[in-house]
């Protein structure tokens, strides 16, 4: 591979770098091509950008970006698949799915915004990891609750009130 290929690749994967905020480094080895189109086809269809590049050139392109992912160089050894998302725990769950089947991809590491994991231990942490959109609908959930309470209060016991004074009224004297 020459220079100007390796330049190219080089900017690509620093354009992806720039792009998506989740980054999970994966071990591909050992899958037959079949396998490898299988989870292609699956990451496509979750949206997760799938790349697989040469460490070295991994590498270089993370040291162009930032030493926030210096701590990931370590990872970088043999067959290495990249996974970019939007969502911190979308490729997680993509790689749990896909390891029903078989034992790979497994997790090398994973730099979510700005948290580094290693390790295919990892895995479960970072699928209970919630998304952006999650927590917004956690916290509407809960700032809904009380007005919800107060409402529910306030008509069960304007109910009974009515009630009071409707038998109060017709009561004869």
């Amino acid at each position: 591979m020459r220079k100007e290929e390796k330049d190219v690749i080089i900017n690509e994967i620093t354009e992806l770098l720039n792009k998506y905020p989740t980054i999970y480094v994966t071990d591909t080895s050992s899958l037959t091509v079949e396998k490898t189109n299988q989870l292609r086809r699956l990451c496509f269809n979750k949206g997760v950008k799938m790349l697989v590049a040469k460490n070295t050139l991994i590498q270089k392109a993370m040291e162009r970006k930032s030493e926030e992912y210096t701590p990931i160089f370590e990872s970088l050894k043999g067959t290495t698949a990249l996974m970019f998302c939007e969502a911190g725990n979308v490729p997680a769950k993509l790689i749990k799915e896909f390891r029903k089947k078989g034992d790979r991809p497994r997790l090398k590491g994973a730099y979510v915004e700005t948290a580094v994991f290693l390790g295919d231990s990892q895995l479960d942490i970072l699928i209970a990891i919630k998304s952006k959109n999650e927590l917004i609908g956690d916290i509407i959930g809960l700032l809904q609750s009380p007005a919800k309470n107060v409402i529910g209060a306030l008509q069960s016991g304007g109910g009974k009130l009515a009630g009071l004074v409707k038998t109060l009224s017709e009561r004869p004297e």
